[in-house]
């Protein structure tokens, strides 16, 4: 059976960001991608300069009114990503609304993309639109701390705190939340990075479950672009391939970024030359040479089960 996934994300002429980070991956999953770009910019906003459009809400109901008229509107995933825009959000939410409808069993994986370390980098009024409409028709959510901490209006000082924001967050809709980044320390030290998740399960005796774990990623001095959208996809592929194993699927998530970050890397620091930082295009994320370690990733990070 072929697995379809409709994306609403933005798109990049150069570089790997929203749907140009998801969708090659998804792609050499096996998975078909149908994208809907939420903008197109000549590359992400980290550089000096950036142009381009932006896709309304009207213009959105406009392409879905498409696919629906020739009657391809069904799919068995929905992804999005960053959106600034309230209404164009809305109209979101109304067309997986529509398309659960036509397949009760499509899953909605949404990155609730607000900020990050305390501060907004979208408009504040988006935030009740997440929390009151969005999150309701999520399966899978990708909050990073902050964001979750938005979502719930609750603040994570501790990995208790951490549970009890994605219990709540459960209660609000989604079967699985992962926690992308947090600042909660590592036993392992401050060289990594903690992210944890949980998943509501039904056993086959059907009584309820749920599977928490954590997983700790060896930190790299680097900002990148898209390693959160490359998150969520390869989140969304790995849990289809896993479906009520959330260890395994975020084993091979993070393992994915892994390689792809590392091998990033390299080639930033290679281009730069001795001493110096990389600049945005040589940090962009080697998205093609990393192809099979997309397929097949060598598992580096092992997730413990809480």
């Amino acid at each position: 059976m072929e697995c379809r996934v409709l994306s609403i994300q933005s798109h990049v002429v150069r570089g790997y960001v929203g749907n140009k980070s998801a969708t090659f991956p998804l792609q050499v999953l096996g998975f078909e991608v149908d994208s809907i770009n939420s903008v197109q910019f000549s590359n992400h906003t980290g550089y000096a300069h950036w142009k381009g459009q932006v896709l309304t809400a009207e213009e959105l109901n406009v392409l879905y009114e498409g696919i629906k008229l020739n009657n391809v509107n069904h799919y068995d995933y929905i992804l999005t990503g960053y959106t600034r825009d309230t209404s164009f959000l809305e109209t979101v939410v109304d067309i997986v609304q529509e398309l659960k409808r036509l397949n009760p069993k499509l899953v909605y994986v949404c990155d609730p993309v607000m900020g990050d370390q305390g501060s907004m980098y979208v408009p504040e009024n988006i935030l009740p639109v997440y929390r009151d409409q969005v999150v309701a028709v999520a399966d899978i959510l990708t909050p990073n701390q902050f964001e979750a901490e938005l979502l719930t209006g609750r603040t994570i000082s501790t990995e208790k705190d951490a549970l009890d924001v994605m219990e709540l967050l459960h209660q609000m809709g989604p079967d699985t939340v992962v926690l992308t980044s947090t600042d909660l320390t590592s036993p392992h030290g401050d060289q990594f990075l903690v992210a944890l998740g949980s998943q509501k399960m039904v056993r086959t005796d059907g009584s309820k479950t749920t599977q928490k774990i954590r997983i700790e990623m060896p930190k790299v001095d680097a900002v990148f672009v898209g390693t959160g959208d490359l998150f969520t996809a390869m989140l969304l592929a790995w849990s289809h391939h896993h479906p009520n194993d959330l260890k395994a699927a975020c084993e091979k998530t993070v393992s994915v970024l892994h390689h792809v970050i590392k091998r990033t890397i390299t080639y930033a620091n290679e281009m730069a030359g001795p001493g110096k930082r990389p600049n945005p295009a040589q940090l962009e994320l080697r998205m093609v040479q990393s192809k099979k370690d997309i397929e097949d990733p060598d598992i580096v990070v092992e997730a413990t089960i809480l």
